[in-house]
């Protein structure tokens, strides 16, 4: 987190946060350097390239010619943000092929492009830096943020981009129970001046300003009033009417369609490139430089550097590998890049010429097991709520076996516990219960109260039926999960459990969550692991924060965000985290949230009610040996949108 949130002291809140306008951050193997600053400079200068290395884009410079785009200068804010590349300067030109898992992977089409909100994550990811806004302050009550935004950025279409989007993204869009029936933040929006917004929160949240540095940060920058406007009810009187002339069943569903990104190419969007040819139009999709977009390089050249991302959509993994290894793709590092196929790709490296770049794993742990403590059938949610059943279950897995077999005998034994690297990291909590030893998981099994078996050896219900139970997963997202699953259903069935490995497609796994009818699911501990920062934005394997995350509690975790009035009463010591959690969003004192944090920690610690199997490896990601800019390293996590908080705008293709 930023200075300002308390790691410095003698400066106020607000003069501090006043202070961020210029930041300075040290990026990877470049100590000193300015990776987002608002001060071009003339550092990295030199005489090659210079017809690729104007203050813009040639494609552009030749529209501006021909009168169809204004000066550069008129296209840019007036103070620009100035991003400072890995390497050097770049080249403009070139485009970035690379592909989507199918017309629905907007994921990765997020990563690259749309990773432009109010505020970012540095590439480190240890702190709030500005953004689309200069300047951003909070209340010490952690209910009101002002934000001032940059002077002079406009949309795709060269509209302003001003305090009246983000007032109607708020009260608009994000308020209207009709378009946001569970809003992201509650709370209204009130227009300063021209670029300046303060958003109060109905409840206190101290993690506000981080979570406009995730995914979530898309809510108030992604409605251009401008445009959006003539799709809303409130400002359109005949909005349901015109949504029905063009097949929609209402004027929400007509706003939806018409404010997707990764549908609507006509939407005016704030990133380096927008779509022109959505996904789903065909094989390919392809986005565009955007004409208009906000910043520049340390030399003052509007960015982006490469003129166009054109994404191949392919659904069959081992055709990504094969095109992978004829070079058909400049930079990936998503669905592909599994330990199973870094020895082909490895090999392949000379043919396709690319190489490998490192990603830190953001994630905890591989595989988490979470039984359904929230379980529709009475007998289950007894022994999956009984803490020596769980322990049992755990002491019968033999990680390391699963380790070597399906994971490229890549990781270590782990538990869902916060990663080494973490200021969180608990090595008793990690390690609690690992051992692989059936004598005393049958003693946790005979203890938690089910000792009698039938003449198969199968454990019984107190009803007299076997315990029998099935564990979901998802080989789509990771193809390893698939031997997992067999293994660990093999692993409880020699200790007297009739349990079936059941494959699911991802959309039917994410339904029967939703709906709470799952036994025991399998998932990766992907997010609130890796450093405090994750923790406290994600906290949901940790405690029923989350019905999407908390797979293990659903309905205590509807309990929890619903504040009672749906779901289920959780335990008093799940209630005491949550009062906890509560705690945390109250304040913006960074030093308070983490003493609360560890308390919540210690809770989980206490009642292990997730069990992890295998702590996530490094990984890597494959970059073609003419593209330039692209860290050698970089942290990998959904949370800061990789590979989107490197700055993928100052990536370039060397010619």
């Amino acid at each position: 987190m930023d200075a300002k949130h308390g790691e410095t002291r003698g400066m106020s809140r607000k003069d501090l946060l006043r202070a961020s306008g210029i930041v300075s951050l040290v990026t990877f193997g470049l100590p000193g350097c300015q990776f987002l600053s608002t001060d071009p400079d003339t550092r990295g200068r030199s005489g090659d390239g210079e017809a690729a290395r104007g203050v813009e884009a040639p494609e552009l410079a030749r529209k501006v010619k021909a009168g169809e785009l204004p000066p550069v200068k008129e296209r840019l804010p007036e103070n620009p943000a100035v991003v400072q590349p890995v390497e050097r300067p770049g080249q403009y030109g070139g485009e970035w092929h690379t592909l989507l898992q199918g017309s629905a992977d907007t994921s990765w089409a997020a990563r690259i492009l749309f990773y432009d909100y109010l505020l970012r994550w540095d590439p480190e990811w240890t702190r709030v830096l500005p953004n689309l806004a200069e300047e951003f302050e909070a209340s010490d009550d952690a209910t009101a943020y002002t934000f001032r935004l940059r002077r002079g950025v406009k949309w795709s279409d060269g509209a302003p981009f001003t305090a009246d989007d983000i007032v109607f993204a708020q009260n608009d869009v994000l308020s209207n129970p009709e378009l946001y029936p569970v809003p992201p933040w509650p709370g209204r929006a009130e227009k300063v001046d021209d670029i300046t917004v303060r958003i109060t929160l109905d409840e206190p949240d101290g993690l506000f300003l981080q979570r406009q540095c995730t995914a979530l940060g898309r809510h108030l920058i992604g409605h251009p009033r401008h445009y959006a406007q003539r799709f809303h009810a409130a400002y359109n009187p005949d909005a349901d009417e015109m949504a029905k002339a063009e097949g929609f069943e209402d004027w929400v569903a007509w706003y939806g369609a018409k404010l997707d990104p990764y549908r609507n190419v006509e939407l005016p969007v704030l990133s380096a490139w927008k779509f022109t040819s959505a996904p789903g139009s065909g094989t390919r999709a392809v986005a565009e430089r955007n004409p208009y977009y906000w910043k520049v390089d340390t030399e003052g050249r509007q960015l982006p550097y490469i003129d166009r991302v054109v994404f191949e959509l392919i659904n069959d993994v081992q055709v990504m590998v094969t095109k992978a290894i004829a070079g058909d793709f400049d930079i990936h590092c998503r669905h592909f890049n599994t330990l199973t196929n870094k020895p082909v790709l490895a090999r392949g490296r000379s043919r396709g010429n690319y190489d490998f770049f490192a990603l830190r794993s953001g994630s905890m742990n591989h595989t988490l097991i979470q039984l359904n403590l929230t379980h529709k059938d009475p007998v289950l949610r007894e022994a999956f709520q009984n803490k020596d059943f769980r322990i049992g279950l755990s002491h019968a897995i033999n990680r390391q076996e699963i380790i070597d077999a399906a994971f490229q005998k890549q990781g270590r034994p782990w538990q869902a516990a916060p990663r080494p690297e973490s200021e969180f990291f608990d090595e008793e909590m990690a390690t609690q219960y690992l051992e692989y030893d059936v004598e005393l998981a049958n003693r946790y099994l005979d203890k938690a109260g089910y000792a009698a078996r039938d003449g198969e050896g199968r454990r019984l219900r107190p009803d007299g039926k076997p315990l029998a139970f099935t564990l979901e997963f998802s080989a789509e997202l990771r193809p390893e999960w698939a031997d997992t699953a067999h293994m660990i259903a093999a692993y409880w069935k020699a200790v007297g459990l009739d349990v079936m490995a059941q494959p699911r497609s991802r959309s039917l796994w994410i339904e029967r969550v939703a709906a709470n009818e799952h036994d025991v699911v399998i998932w990766q501990g992907d997010q609130g692991g890796y450093n405090a920062m994750a923790t406290l934005l994600e906290p949901f394997y940790f405690f029923p924060q989350l019905p999407g995350g908390s797979r293990f509690a659903v309905r205590w975790a509807e309990w929890y965000q619903t504040g009672g009035a749906s779901g289920e009463e959780p335990p008093e010591f799940n209630k005491r985290q949550m009062a906890l959690y509560d705690e945390i969003l109250a304040t913006t004192d960074q030093e308070r949230q983490f003493v609360l944090m560890k308390e919540i920690l210690a809770i989980a610690k206490e009642n292990f009610q997730v069990i992890g199997v295998g702590l996530e490896a490094n990984g890597y990601g494959i970059v073609k040996n003419n593209v330039r800019n692209v860290p050698a390293e970089m942290i990998d996590t959904y949370t800061v949108q990789t590979p989107g908080h490197t700055h993928p705008e100052q990536y370039f293709i060397e010619s």
